[in-house]
């Protein structure tokens, strides 16, 4: 594959090469993983910077149907919209419907709005591994704005918030205990609620849903991140548009003012960070699936399973008399040094 010709067709706005990048990204094969780094280096410093949103929220909350209300709206206003739309995988057969697209088939027609789902496969927080790296791709493309769709709600969720520039909470009103509905890590991380089915009979207890939520989030501690009055709670209807305008430009203004602060350059710093150690420790477990590791963990195994060794103590085991077996020449750089 010419990767130096497929990023400049990407930063053309090629629809084509853009889904056979993300494809490429996304596979797990080494020579794929070495084009992708190759690919990624062409287009490093392309200049282009799109607004990402995360979004999550519990299923049934109506996030497909919200995502394509809201970029309707956003394409209307001549603005470029990708959405990547993460599916939950099977535990027992990795395999995903990825549905997405067919939920939201309005948007999927229209030709400033690039949809993509991907399979979260075994990756914790519902966000696929390579979901960041198809985030440059769509902003090196020319995109305006990346919505991130997350699978649901969870402790492990928050690692949306650090692929994203604003993170959006989606919730549905009359949920039971309204302020038991999330988790208070969620809560902590969201730059807005949003309660949606604000329409027809359920309008009165979004209203009132939000006004919950509005409280709980005055009694959070303040992030230096946050103007005056966020993070915020409004109501909105995806099947009734209303709202959509009122929360696009209160995440406009959010922005507008981390630009302004230097809080935006400094929180994709630190996102930058983030990733580059969360590649090492991902670098580091696929070397226990190397043919060496895997027979010293199964032997080791063995013993834990018979009872003859502890499970700390195996794994102490493992690090102190194998760790030749998960790097190899790691011992004899040591000893050298």
């Amino acid at each position: 594959m010419d990767t130096k010709d497929l990023a400049e067709r990407i930063l053309n706005g090629e629809r084509r090469a853009l889904a056979r990048a993300i494809t490429l990204v996304e596979s797990g094969r080494a020579d794929h993983r070495a084009q992708a780094r190759e690919l990624l280096a062409h287009l490093r410093g392309h200049g282009r910077e799109a607004l990402r949103v995360g979004l999550s929220g519990t299923p049934g909350v109506g996030k497909s149907t919200f995502i394509e209300a809201f970029g309707m709206m956003l394409t209307g206003q001549g603005l470029k919209v990708a959405v990547l739309a993460v599916d939950p995988s099977s535990a027992r057969s990795g395999g995903s419907i990825l549905g997405d697209k067919t939920r939201m088939e309005r948007l999927s027609r229209e030709r400033n709005a690039f949809i993509r789902p991907s399979p979260a496969q075994s990756h914790l927080g519902g966000v696929a591994r390579r979901t960041r790296e198809a985030i440059d791709l769509c902003e090196a493309a020319g995109f305006d704005v990346v919505l991130i769709e997350t699978v649901g709600v969870g402790q492990s969720e928050t690692v949306v918030a650090e692929m994203s520039d604003l993170f959006l909470l989606l919730l549905a009103p009359a949920g039971g205990d309204e302020l038991q509905g999330v988790k208070r890590g969620i809560m902590e991380i969201a730059d807005m609620i949003l309660v949606n089915k604000a329409d027809g009979d359920l309008k009165a207890t979004a209203q009132r849903t939000c006004a919950d939520y509005a409280g709980a989030l005055r009694l959070l501690r303040k992030r230096p991140q946050d103007p005056q009055g966020f993070p915020k709670a409004l109501t909105v209807s995806a099947v009734e548009e209303a709202g959509l305008e009122a929360a696009w430009q209160e995440m406009q203004a959010l922005a507008d003012w981390r630009r302004e602060s230097g809080h935006f350059a400094a929180r994709r710093e630190g996102q930058a960070r983030y990733w580059f150690e969360s590649e090492v420790r991902q670098g580091l477990l696929a070397r226990l699936e190397t043919k060496r590791a895997r027979a010293a963990m199964a032997d080791l195994a063995e013993e834990v399973a018979a009872g003859r060794l502890g499970a700390a103590e195996a794994a102490q085991e493992m690090l102190e008399h194998h760790l030749d077996a998960v790097m190899p020449g790691l011992d004899a750089a040591a000893s050298g040094a």
